[in-house]
């Protein structure tokens, strides 16, 4: 669980391999800790690359490295450099009062039936008003990329103070068996200032929103490959029957398909071939493909190890819950029409 997790088959550099190392070494220690995950934003921000820069792969090992040591980790970790990307996509660094650089950074832009949050100009600034869903550790971070409806059809992203007295975020209703400590519930806004993040739409329209998704997916890949480590151990540790072997093989054939095909889109996304409706396209195939192969593997796992691992060893059994809930971001049977209809209206017989 402490080895770093590479995507292409060319030799990395001594100097990176030894970076992610210490990073997984430092990661497997978290243990489902969100304090001791805070403690690795610093490190993994210094190491991460901006998405789309030229050096994509390395982003995506670097999550995926965190997803195989400890999926808390990885949850912590992953919006904080997205939204760091975000940021600099939208040509700023680290908005807002002096001293936010070197803050803890969430991402907030999911919506919920009956919850609205709203954004409205004055005074030559924003404020922020509603209730958003979906808003993880919004009491443990500093600050946040949150989005806001500032019209009919249209939202706009904002970067906000998590510790203005307006922020209220919502406790007790966070009932997962995965993710345990990695609180995800609503927050209620009250006439917050916030600072405009791009335009309006352009959260959802600029090209790095499909690269986050596929960042994502790398970190449901090395969560995977934790499983799947698991079960290589338990081969070697007593002489493998045919079905072991077996199991063994077909979790072999899932990974080596998600992580070619992490390494493809890593390779499109600096080749410029990954940018507006090409992206998006490209990460609803990425995230179906990575999704299916993590889910095939806890399967196979789960057949090849039987009860013990997850009765018996913490470790064993947090990382299935945690992958298992980490998983929901992908909405599964809905992604796939959403796709489809991608595919139809793109034109042309891609296969």
């Amino acid at each position: 669980m402490r080895r770093p997790v590479l995507l292409d088959s060319d030799a990395p550099s001594a100097a990176w391999l030894d970076a992610l190392a210490d990073l997984a070494r430092r990661t497997a220690a978290v243990e489902g800790s969100v304090d001791a995950a805070l403690g690795l934003l610093a490190p993994a921000e210094t190491l991460a690359p901006l998405p789309g820069t030229g050096t994509t792969m390395r982003l995506w090992e670097l999550l995926a490295t965190l997803g195989a040591a400890d999926l808390t980790a990885a949850r912590v970790v992953e919006p904080h450099l997205d939204a760091l990307a975000i940021l600099a996509q939208a040509g700023l660094d680290h908005p807002g009062s002096a001293g936010s650089a070197g803050a803890s950074w969430g991402v907030y832009a999911a919506e919920g039936s009956g919850l609205r949050l709203d954004a409205r100009a004055e005074g030559g600034g924003w404020r922020l008003a509603g209730t958003k869903p979906w808003c993880s550790l919004a009491a443990e971070l500093d600050r946040a990329v949150v989005t806001a409806h500032t019209g009919p059809g249209t939202r706009r992203a904002f970067a906000v103070d998590l510790r203005h007295a307006g922020v209220r975020p919502g406790r007790g209703t966070w009932a997962s068996r995965g993710l345990t400590a990695v609180d995800s519930t609503a927050v209620e806004f009250t006439d917050v200032p916030a600072v405009p993040v791009g335009g309006d739409n352009w959260y959802l329209q600029r090209s790095g929103f499909a690269w986050g998704g596929i960042g994502v997916a790398a970190v449901w890949f090395g969560g995977a490959v934790g499983v799947a480590r698991r079960l290589a151990a338990a081969a070697r540790n007593r002489e493998p029957d045919q079905i072991a072997l077996m199991l063994l093989g077909q979790t072999d054939t899932a990974l080596h398909g998600a992580r070619r095909v992490l390494a493809a889109a890593a390779a499109d996304v600096d080749a410029g071939r990954a940018d507006g409706p090409d992206g998006a396209l490209l990460a609803g195939q990425v995230r179906a493909v990575v999704a299916d192969a993590a889910e095939q593997v806890l399967r196979l796992a789960g057949h090849g190890l039987g009860p013990g691992p997850l009765t018996g060893e913490e470790e064993y059994a947090r990382r299935v819950a945690d992958l298992q809930v980490y998983l929901r971001q992908h909405h599964a049977e809905r992604d796939s029409a959403a796709l489809g209809r991608a595919l139809l209206t793109a034109g042309g017989e891609p296969w």
